[in-house]
C-alpha cells in the first residue's frame, strides 16, 4: 500500500459510510487552495482613491430668481435648494428632511411647485425659480402671506415659505382646472374644497398642526373659487 493511501481516522459518528484515504485530503485541500487563489485574482481591484470635491470642475448657470438674473459656477451635483441657500444666501426656503418628504423647501419653478432638495441647480438653466422672498415684503406682504399672518397658519414659522409657496401654487391649479386624485369629476371644474386642499397640501407638513388655520387662510385667498 502507498504510504499516501493510508486511511485516514475514521469518523467518530457510526452513520458515517465515507471512507477517505490520506491522498483523497491532501487533493481536496490543494483543489481548495487553487479555486481560493482563482478567485482572488479574478476579485476587481479596490476603487481608487475619490476626487476631491474642491477640484471638481465648476459648471456655469443662468437663472433668474425672484426676478433678478443671475450666473453662478457650481458644483454639477449642487441643489436648486443648496443654490438658493448656500450661493444667493436667500435662507427663506428651509432644508428640513431634505429627501423630498416634509415640503419645507418648496419652491415654485416656471410656474410649477417643486421640491428644491430634489432638484439639481442645473436643471433650470434659463428658468425662473420664485422663493416666499419673492412673493412679498414686510412692507407690501403677498395676500397669502397676509392670510397666514391673520389666521395664524405659521406658528413655529419653518415650514411656513414651503406651505406658503405651495398654496399660491394650489389657487393656480384650481383655477386653471387642474384637477386632483380627490376631484370627483377629473372633466369639471375643481372647487376648493377642504378635501381638495388637503390632498393638494398633503406634501408640506406642518410640526405644529396648524392645518386646519393652513386651509382657513388658502380659502380666503382663493375667494370665489371655492
Amino acid at each position: 500500500m502507498h504510504p499516501d493511501d493510508t486511511p485516514a481516522p475514521a469518523a467518530q459518528s457510526p452513520d458515517c459510510a465515507l471512507a477517505l484515504t490520506r491522498r483523497d485530503v491532501l487533493v481536496a485541500s490543494a483543489a481548495g487552495v487553487a479555486a481560493s487563489g482563482a478567485s482572488a485574482a479574478d476579485r476587481p481591484a479596490p476603487p481608487g482613491p475619490r476626487p476631491n470635491p474642491d477640484t471638481m470642475p465648476l459648471n456655469r448657470l443662468s437663472l433668474t430668481v425672484n426676478g433678478q438674473p443671475h450666473t453662478v459656477e457650481l458644483d454639477a451635483r449642487t441643489t436648486l435648494l443648496d443654490l438658493l441657500r448656500e450661493h444667493l444666501h436667500l435662507t427663506g426656503s428651509k432644508k428640513g428632511c431634505d429627501h423630498g418628504q416634509c415640503g419645507a423647501c418648496t419652491v415654485i419653478a416656471d410656474g410649477r411647485r417643486i421640491n428644491a432638495c430634489l432638484s439639481l441647480a442645473l436643471l433650470h438653466e434659463g428658468g425662473s425659480v420664485t422663493t416666499i422672498e419673492g412673493l412679498g415684503t414686510p412692507q407690501k406682504l403677498h395676500p397669502m402671506q397676509a392670510a397666514f399672518v391673520k389666521h395664524d397658519g405659521y406658528q413655529c414659522g419653518y415650514c411656513t415659505p414651503g406651505q406658503i409657496c405651495s398654496a399660491v401654487a394650489v389657487v393656480d391649479e384650481v383655477r386653471a382646472g387642474i384637477p386632483s386624485h380627490v376631484s370627483a369629476d377629473l372633466n369639471a371644474r375643481p372647487l376648493l374644497s377642504v378635501a381638495e386642499l388637503r390632498e393638494r397640501m398633503s406634501g408640506n407638513i406642518c410640526r405644529c398642526g396648524a392645518y386646519s388655520n393652513i386651509v382657513d387662510a388658502i380659502t380666503e385667498v382663493a375667494g370665489g373659487t371655492t
